[in-house]
C-alpha cells in the first residue's frame, strides 16, 4: 500500500484551502491510500492518530510575552521543531510521497530540506501567492501591488502590507529572504499544483519555470452536495471571511444601488465596519455570522444568486463550485482565477472588481430573470461541475502527477 504524507498548518476546515486538504485525504484514502497527516496542534482539529506528532499551537492572534513571542517568530521563518518531529514521523511511515498545501508561518518550508535528503518526492499546492509576495496576496492599502517582483522585498515593510504592521511584514520580508537564499522551496519541490492558470500564469511571469508548475483544479464532491427542491429566492449570497480584500462595501453599495436584498454569511475584522456601512447606505443586507454544513447549504439555495465581489487576486474559490454544485449561479468579479470558473451567460455573468455601478447592474439584471433562467444557470453550474472538476477527476490528475516523480498509487 502507497503511503502519503500529507501536510497542512491546520487540521480543521478553517477556510478553502483546508478543505481541499481534507478532502484530498478523504478521496485517497478511500482509493485505498495510507494517509498520514502532518499539521499543527490546535483545539479545533478533527482528532488523528497522528497527532502526537504534530507541531505545539502557534498563533500570533492569541496572547505571548516577549520571550515567547520571538520564539514564535524564530519557528515562522525555519522551525527545527517541525524537522524534528516530521523526521520522527517520517521513520515510523516510511513515505512514498509527500504533499504539503499551507505550510508557512505555522509548520515553514525547513521540513521540504528534510525530506529531500530522505528521498521523498515533494509536491505544494499553491492556495495563494506566498510564492511571489512576501504578503501573499498581491495587495496593500492602494489596492493590487507587486512592486516586490524581482527581488524588492524591501516594499513588503515600507508599505506595511500584512495587516497594515511595520513588525508582522518586516518579519515576512526576512522569512521570504532566508526561504529564497536556502532554496526551501526552488531546490527541494518537485512540483507545484497550481488550482488557476491566472495564478501559474502570474508565477511564471515572476520568474518560477513553467515546467515545474502543474494546473489542477480544485475539486467539488457533487454527491455529498445534492440540492434539495427550493427555488431560489431574492437575495443575493457572499459567502466567506469578512476582510478587506473580498470587496464587501462594493458589494453593500451594490445591494443598495440596485434596490436588492443581501446576505452575507461569515466573519473577520470587518463585520463592524460592514454593519455601520449597510446602516449608512441604507442596504438591505442581513448578516448571518459563520454558518456550515446543511445550514449554509440551505441558505446559499434560498439565494437567488452567489456573488463573488472580491478585489484581489483570488485563486480558484470553492465557494463558486459549492453553488454550482447545489445549483446557483454566480456573479463574480473579474479579477484572478474568478473568470475561468464563470461561463458569461451560462453559469453566472462577471463584473468589473471594485465598481459598485458594475455590480448593481448585474445584480438588477438577474433580479429581472425569470426564475427558470435562474434554474438553468444553476443546472449548467452543476454539470460542469459534475463533469470537469470532479473527486475521481482531482485524484486522477493527482495520481498522473505523482507517475511523473516515479510514485505510482
Amino acid at each position: 500500500m502507497t503511503t502519503l504524507l500529507s501536510i497542512n498548518n491546520y487540521h480543521y476546515p478553517r477556510g478553502g484551502a483546508e478543505v481541499v486538504f481534507l478532502e484530498q485525504n478523504r478521496l485517497f484514502r478511500e482509493g485505498g491510500c495510507n494517509v498520514v497527516p502532518f499539521s499543527m496542534r490546535h483545539p479545533k482539529n478533527i482528532s488523528s492518530e497522528w497527532e502526537s506528532y504534530f507541531i505545539d499551537k502557534i498563533e500570533f492572534g492569541d496572547f505571548y510575552s516577549l520571550k515567547d513571542k520571538a520564539l514564535a517568530s524564530g519557528k515562522i521563518v525555519f522551525s527545527l521543531e517541525a524537522r524534528r518531529k516530521l523526521m520522527a514521523l517520517i521513520d515510523a511511515i516510511r513515505p512514498d510521497v509527500a504533499h504539503a498545501h499551507n505550510v508557512y508561518h505555522h509548520i515553514s518550508p525547513s521540513i521540504f530540506g528534510l525530506l529531500k535528503n530522505r528521498g521523498i518526492p515533494i509536491v505544494l499546492t499553491l492556495h495563494d501567492l506566498k510564492l511571489a509576495c512576501p504578503a501573499y496576496k498581491m495587495l496593500t492599502h492602494d489596492g493590487i501591488c507587486e512592486r516586490c517582483k524581482d527581488g524588492r522585498l524591501w516594499n513588503v515593510v515600507q508599505h506595511r502590507c500584512l495587516k497594515n504592521s511595520t513588525l508582522l511584514s518586516t518579519l515576512a520580508m526576512v522569512e521570504s529572504t532566508v526561504h529564497r537564499l536556502l532554496g526551501c522551496y526552488a531546490r527541494n519541490v518537485d512540483f507545484f499544483v497550481v488550482p488557476s492558470m491566472f495564478y501559474l500564469e502570474k508565477l511564471v511571469d515572476w520568474g518560477w519555470p513553467r515546467k515545474r508548475l502543474v494546473h489542477i483544479p480544485n475539486f467539488v464532491d457533487v454527491t455529498k452536495l445534492t440540492p434539495k427542491k427550493i427555488h431560489p429566492g431574492q437575495a443575493y449570497i457572499y459567502i466567506g471571511r469578512l476582510a478587506p480584500e473580498k470587496g464587501l462595501p462594493t458589494f453593500i453599495k451594490a445591494v443598495a444601488l440596485a434596490g436588492v436584498k443581501g446576505w452575507i454569511v461569515g466573519s473577520g475584522p470587518e463585520q463592524s465596519a460592514l454593519n455601520r456601512l449597510a446602516e449608512e447606505y441604507g442596504a438591505d443586507v442581513e448578516f448571518f455570522g459563520h454558518q456550515s454544513g446543511d445550514a449554509l447549504w440551505d441558505l446559499i439555495q434560498k439565494a437567488r444568486c452567489v456573488v463573488l465581489p472580491s478585489e484581489w487576486y483570488e485563486n480558484a474559490p470553492m465557494s463558486v463550485m459549492e453553488a454550482y454544485a447545489l445549483e446557483r449561479p454566480v456573479i463574480g468579479a473579474r479579477i484572478g482565477g474568478i473568470p475561468e470558473l464563470v461561463r458569461e451567460g451560462e453559469t453566472g455573468s462577471l463584473f468589473e472588481s471594485g465598481n459598485a455601478n458594475s455590480l448593481s447592474q448585474e445584480l438588477r439584471r438577474f433580479s429581472n430573470l425569470p426564475t427558470l433562467d435562474i434554474m438553468k444557470m444553476g443546472k449548467a453550474g452543476r454539470a460542469w461541475m459534475a463533469a470537469e472538476f470532479s473527486g475521481p477527476q482531482y485524484v486522477n490528475r493527482l495520481k498522473d502527477l505523482y507517475c511523473r516523480i516515479g510514485v505510482r498509487i
